[in-house]
């Protein structure tokens, strides 16, 4: 009986060494990228981020930044390690509570190896500790950290994250945020959503930020310096927070007519989108040398040089129509680019339209009849232009044309509801052109799918402009002669280079 007994327990123990291995085996590393073929190495996979807990201490004057960044996460699969998208220097990492072996590779790969492995549907909390000089770090040739004569700035499209906290860099993981910056007493930090707090202690400052909602990382921005603050609420209440670095020199009083119209921009667009989907709005113009404008969720960062000829508001009007479309319904991979880009041109469009300025239909006309059949700008496909020409003046432009010609299809009732609709249904969420179409067609019960390709993914001039009812279609035929300039048109134009960087 016992040598039966002791031959029992034997094969039993032999049962569960087996069964370790095969049980470990089924753990995998995530993916060292989300899958987007535009850029295949951002983002990870094997896990969602659902929070980050980001606390820094910044010094401007030698641009030190140090920082713990806690990130809230769920596993998606049994996870044996996971990757972080990073470029700083890491001294240690933990996961629930306990060390993890990390290492990197690649450009901005932080490969974490957990203690134990994580099962599918368990939930993570990542501790990255880190210290580094952002401005000296480049990724793929560039930074995206950018100095200023008082401090710095993170902002950038289609990554910014790295040079600042560790994260699952692509649009499709969005999370929440809080952000906390302790800084030399004089400086200010400017973040996303809420100012939560303020404190000071030793001669440093603690700035406390907190966005709410779901924000794509590389829609959170940083912004550290000396800055004129201004605070208000718009006519429906909403909090309003726009700052201006002191020295902004020529440009400061262009800029303040500018942004400091955002209130009321907000509520006008609220007319056309719905609902305002965040707790807060506002801008920020810090003393960079850079001339893009980047739509930071709740906290637009303009380049002073956007307001180098003077006052624009269409500019304000871009970037606070991405809030809807591009920040609160974003994009699920990168060639969905049209999404962000065509509707907030469109948004400028309607505005040239409210200001009696050139109507959308002029402005249609004249962005076909301006480029002939054989210009460069009809190759560039805005459902799908390819990385290098993601931010091309085509998606923008002809991006815009293409919304023009939708309205025409379906009516301004039935566009319009389309507008107001699509943000309200997919609110915080993700979305692709197939499904915008898919929306489309459900709204106004026409099949778009010929409008779609025309417009959107035909490397072509299309062979007939963006004709309004009852308007004759020779008048918009290839090589009609060009019609006349809208007066809005200059002050359009000088929001292309809203995303140069890039």
């Amino acid at each position: 009986m016992r040598k039966r007994l002791i031959v029992s327990a034997a094969a039993g123990a032999l049962s569960l060494l087996l069964a370790v291995p095969a049980s470990a085996a089924d753990f995998q590393p995530g993916a060292a990228g989300a899958g987007d073929p535009y850029y295949p190495t951002y983002g990870n996979g094997g896990y969602r981020v659902s929070h980050y807990d980001i606390r820094l201490k910044y010094q401007p004057a030698t641009d030190e930044l140090e920082g713990t960044t806690t990130i809230l996460a769920t596993a998606t699969q049994d996870l044996s390690r996971f990757n972080l998208d990073f470029g700083l220097n890491v001294s240690e990492v933990r996961v629930n509570g306990r060390p993890a072996t990390f290492a990197t590779s690649g450009e901005q790969e932080l490969e974490i190896t957990p203690a134990r492995p994580l099962p599918k549907g368990a939930q993570a909390t990542v501790v990255v500790r880190y210290k580094g000089v952002p401005s000296t770090v480049k990724k793929y040739g560039f930074t995206a950290w950018l100095r200023t004569p008082d401090g710095a700035v993170a902002a950038g499209e289609p990554e910014s994250a790295w040079w600042w906290f560790p994260s699952n860099d692509h649009p499709s993981d969005k999370a929440t945020f809080d952000v906390s910056v302790l800084v030399p007493d004089g400086n200010q930090v400017i973040s996303n959503g809420v100012l939560t707090g303020t404190s000071s202690q030793a001669g440093w400052t603690r700035y406390t930020w907190r966005e709410n909602k779901p924000q794509a990382t590389y829609l959170a921005t940083l912004a550290v310096g000396k800055f004129d603050i201004t605070t208000d609420t718009t006519p429906s209440g909403l909090p309003v927070y726009n700052a201006y670095s002191k020295d902004l020199g020529d440009n400061a009083d262009a800029a303040k007519a500018s942004v400091e119209r955002t209130g009321e921009l907000v509520d006008w667009l609220s007319g056309i989108f719905g609902a305002y989907p965040f707790s807060s709005v506002g801008g920020y113009v810090p003393n960079v040398p850079t001339g893009f404008a980047l739509e930071a969720q709740t906290r637009v960062f303009y380049s002073p040089r956007q307001f180098a000829r003077g006052a624009n508001t269409s500019v304000v009007v871009h970037e606070l129509a991405h809030q809807w479309y591009g920040d609160s319904v974003s994009l699920s991979r990168w060639s969905d680019i049209w999404l962000n880009e065509g509707f907030a041109r469109y948004a400028q469009f309607l505005w040239s339209e409210h200001e009696d300025e050139g109507t959308a239909q002029q402005l249609a006309d004249y962005v076909y009849a301006s480029h002939p059949a054989d210009d460069p700008f009809w190759t560039v496909k805005p459902g799908d232009p390819g990385a290098d020409k993601q931010f091309d003046g085509a998606v923008y432009d002809r991006g815009a044309v293409a919304i023009q010609a939708l309205r025409n299809k379906v009516g301004d009732d039935k566009f319009f509801q389309i507008l107001k609709g699509w943000p309200t249904e997919r609110k915080y969420g993700n979305a692709t052109i197939p499904e915008f179409q898919a929306y489309a067609e459900k709204v106004s019960g026409q099949k778009l799918g010929d409008l779609f390709t025309t417009w959107l993914f035909t490397a072509s001039k299309p062979a007939v402009g963006p004709v309004a009812a009852g308007a004759p279609a020779a008048s918009l035929a290839p090589g009609a002669k060009a019609l006349v300039e809208p007066k809005s048109w200059k002050k359009i134009q000088e929001s292309n280079s809203v995303h140069e960087a890039h």
